[in-house]
């Protein structure tokens, strides 16, 4: 039995809007009490009664079936800013944000200016003064090892 996909599949049961999907699963390996970490997403967002919500629901269901021997700390939330994206209808909501994306051959940063089924595309700066132009990169999702949102403090 892999738990991680049984406890992925628990929470996708306990989602209570259509827009709503987990972004990772995480057991640790460590001895002792187990750290599962559930980690959600919307394509609105999702708020903190909705993490709780399905927190209480889905350590209902792993203590009702005893998936752990011994205490473990259950912890949902949504995606920080040190977690990159993982799926395509993610990037849809930083439209306007600043993204770090690693391809294969580079990492390249700017401005997320669309997204399409196959690719985003980014406004890269280049130059500095009057020479700053934007060229605009269509990255196929295919090609994006990660990718995250920067935050900007300005």
């Amino acid at each position: 039995m892999d738990i991680v996909k049984e406890i992925w599949k628990i929470a996708e049961t306990h989602l209570t809007d259509p827009g709503q999907f987990v972004v990772d699963v995480v057991v640790s390996a460590r001895k002792g009490p187990k750290k599962v970490l559930v980690i959600l997403d919307g394509d609105t967002g999702i708020s903190i009664d909705d993490c709780a919500d399905i927190s209480r629901a889905v350590s209902k269901v792993l203590d009702e079936a005893g998936y752990f021997e011994d205490n473990y700390t259950l912890e949902v939330s949504t995606p920080g800013v040190d977690h990159p994206l993982k799926f395509a209808r993610q990037y849809a909501k930083h439209v306007g944000r600043r993204l770090k994306v690693k391809v294969a051959e580079r990492t390249v940063e700017g401005k997320l200016e669309s997204v399409t089924a196959e690719a985003i595309v980014l406004g890269e700066e280049t130059g500095t003064g009057k020479k700053k132009e934007t060229i605009t990169t269509a990255i196929p999702f295919s090609q994006i090892e990660k990718a995250f949102v920067l935050v900007s403090f300005k």
